[in-house]
């Protein structure tokens, strides 16, 4: 005997987020700049590469960890060479970042 398949009811719309495990963040990454210090404007091929974003998350590791005085929506400079992109929503400036990569804080005094 062959029963029908039961209709799958539609699921509600679940807001996803992106949490980094170890000792890693999830930084948004700055906007590549086209124009220069001095003001020349780039043609849209070329632009100068940041190293700069904003923490987005910090896994629960890093967050109870004394020895990384990070937090949520810091600036930060960071190198990007062990930095996984994540294809978040059409999003492709989110990097996971290994903490040790995060190499200084933008502070405000």
């Amino acid at each position: 005997m062959i029963r029908p398949m039961a209709k799958s009811k539609p699921t509600p719309s679940v807001l996803e987020t992106v949490e980094p495990l170890g000792k890693r963040v999830l930084i948004r990454k700055d906007e590549d700049k086209k124009v220069t210090k001095v003001g020349i404007h780039l043609p849209d091929k070329i632009e100068i590469p940041t190293l700069t974003g904003r923490i987005v998350a910090i896994s629960a590791q890093v967050d109870h960890d004394a020895d990384y005085p990070i937090e949520q929506y810091d600036k930060v400079l960071f190198n990007p060479k062990r930095g996984i992109p994540v294809d978040f929503e059409g999003d492709n400036r989110l990097f996971v970042v290994p903490v040790e990569d995060v190499v200084a804080v933008f502070r405000k005094e």
